[in-house]
């Protein structure tokens, strides 16, 4: 089977790999351009881009493709049977949709309807579910709206974080891929419609969604604290600076802390949350410091009961 492949991130990576060991035919591999980043500003390469080169397989990077007539040509003398779309980045045109006979094939980390959207993995961790999992859909021209072919569940740990959840999902995607290509190609798989009643959305990340809001309870700030990581993190304010928790856990008992307050008890440090509930901090930075354990923090700075955090300004 002809294929192109488009994607970019890490998350992309074993389902192109896992294709090329099968058998199938990657014609082209499309990846986003390279960018330049860290302090030297040097240009980096994708990771798509980076195993589609020790793959030994061709790679395209066009800067747009929505009215890319050269990057259409190119596809079009192709003419695979199938073009396969993992967290690529940029919205699939319609003459891109309409030119494969299968369709553009997507992979997508979560069990559709649910967590439509660029962040699916975070968000299904910040709201606390036990259960997510991968699907594979025919793309239209909606956002994650187009028909459910496959699905597969993955138990979310309660200890995983965004980053230990996504290497899973990578890899069952990968797997599910296959056996939706095969299933396509001997015509015993046929999607069927998602219910858009029962859709939710995972919005892009933003800075301020790592900002530790009080009113939510100790589990609450917990699970956003595991899911946004490594950006945008969990963080708060302290005497005027920023504060990063880089690990917690809920105190397993009610505690006598006020919402937006340190207490320390028994040597532990806990802040308070809604509804009678703390975290346990384990770790902690303070802004232009290292990071440190809750114990260093509390000979450092001796947080006082009556000190709130949280304030901005």
């Amino acid at each position: 089977m002809n294929l192109v492949f488009c994607g970019t991130p890490l998350f992309a990576v074993p389902t192109l790999q896992t294709l090329a060991v099968a058998g199938f035919h990657v014609r082209q591999v499309v990846t986003r351009p390279d960018r330049a980043s860290g302090r030297g500003l040097e240009l980096g390469q994708s990771p798509v881009k980076r195993a589609a080169q020790e793959l030994g397989l061709g790679v395209l990077q066009p800067e747009t493709i929505r009215n890319n007539d050269e990057f259409r040509a190119q596809l079009e003398q192709i003419a695979p049977e199938a073009i396969i779309v993992v967290g690529y980045g940029r919205i699939i045109p319609q003459w891109m949709i309409d030119l494969p006979k299968l369709g553009n094939i997507n992979l997508h980390a979560s069990l559709l309807p649910r967590y439509r959207g660029a962040a699916p993995i975070q968000w299904a961790i910040a709201n606390g579910e036990t259960v997510t999992g991968v699907t594979t859909m025919r793309i239209d021209a909606g956002l994650d709206t187009g028909d459910i072919l496959l699905q597969a569940e993955e138990r979310v740990r309660p200890q995983d974080t965004a980053l230990t959840l996504g290497p899973r999902l990578a890899h069952s995607g990968a797997q599910l891929m296959v056996r939706t290509l095969a299933g396509l190609a001997n015509r015993t798989l046929q999607g069927r419609r998602q219910d858009h009643s029962h859709a939710t959305l995972a919005p892009v990340l933003s800075k301020d969604d790592g900002r530790i809001d009080f009113s939510r309870t100790a589990r609450e700030c917990w699970n956003r604290l595991r899911a946004f990581q490594p950006w945008p993190g969990a963080f708060t304010t302290f005497r005027g600076k920023t504060l990063q928790l880089h690990s917690a856990e809920p105190a397993p008992e009610f505690a006598l802390v006020k919402a937006g307050h340190f207490v320390v008890e028994n040597g532990r440090l806990l802040l308070g949350c809604a509804h009678g509930t703390a975290l346990h901090v384990l770790e902690l930075q303070v802004e232009g410091k290292k990071r440190m354990s809750a114990s260093n923090f509390i000979n450092g700075y001796r947080p006082r009961c009556d000190e709130p955090v949280g304030a901005r300004g």
